[in-house]
């Protein structure tokens, strides 16, 4: 009982996939950089990103995977290149991080919660929607309700299509009962929202012809996790669309925002032309 105990309080304590404020600014400020901590109070809940760069330029609204949090775009927001033309934000998405950390919400609560943040950064420039993983369909959601809102998505590894989604029945053993809570930090909320998203890709399959804005999918051929299958789906499903981009990267798994950086980068570059 003792050792069930102290498994419990350390999956619940441990494994958080986060950053404090006070850690990430010494890191930013070793490199002369001075970003911002913002926490957007929504009611009961409390959302959290950090923005560098100028407010008078076109942003990069970054969306990281499940588990995940905004640390994982660190090196993007730190790129002095990209900082020349962008102001860059990454987000830590409900759930996750420091936004009601261990609360997992469904796909639509998320993009309505983020949408906050968004409108409260408009600043009449251009905005850029990226989304690794399952913050791909995110992406998609938050285009979906407000097109024009977003000049351009970019789906690194996305997790769109719901065809192609494993079955993993086994992740219900650990959203309906107690045995939920053996599982670590954030990844039991990671269990939960995938969970949730398999069924509710299905809604965002409906609606893509409301996507007319130039859309890029960046994915690894031997992506374990998620299939390169998702990018023929994106296509089928943007056929109408003139302004797709396909970037496809051999031999690539599923973690491309890290270990091929400077491909992404030179994307995001070109967003800027």
């Amino acid at each position: 009982m003792v050792l069930m105990c102290g498994w419990l309080i350390f999956c619940q304590s441990c494994m958080m996939m986060r950053m404090t404020d006070k850690q990430a600014k010494t890191e930013f400020d070793q490199r002369g950089l001075h970003p911002h901590f913002v926490y957007l109070d929504m009611g009961n809940l409390r959302l959290h990103y950090v923005k560098v760069g100028a407010d008078t330029l076109p942003t990069l609204f970054f969306i990281h995977g499940s588990p995940g949090s905004w640390k994982g775009y660190k090196q993007y927001l730190m790129d002095t290149d990209l900082l020349k033309h962008f102001r860059l934000i990454a987000i830590d998405r409900p759930g996750f991080g420091y936004s009601n950390f261990g609360h997992p919400y469904h796909l639509s609560e998320q993009a309505e919660m983020i949408y906050h943040i968004i409108k409260a950064e408009e600043n009449g420039r251009p905005f850029h929607l990226i989304g690794h993983s399952l913050g791909g369909p995110v992406v998609v959601k938050l285009a979906e309700d407000h097109p024009g809102a977003y000049a351009s998505l970019t789906l690194l590894a996305g997790s769109i299509s719901p065809f192609d989604e494993p079955t993993e029945s086994w992740r219900s053993i650990f959203v309906h009962t107690p045995l939920q809570y053996l599982l670590p930090g954030a990844f039991r909320t990671c269990n939960t929202e995938i969970w949730y998203f398999k069924k509710e890709l299905f809604g965002l399959d409906t609606s893509y012809r409301r996507l007319n804005m130039p859309v890029t999918f960046i994915h690894g051929d031997k992506d374990p996790l998620v299939t390169v299958k998702n990018v023929a789906y994106g296509q089928q499903k943007l056929s109408f669309n003139k302004h797709v981009k396909v970037i496809i990267i051999p031999g690539a798994n599923h973690f491309i925002p890290w270990e091929h950086f400077d491909i992404i980068k030179k994307h995001l570059l070109s967003l800027a032309e």
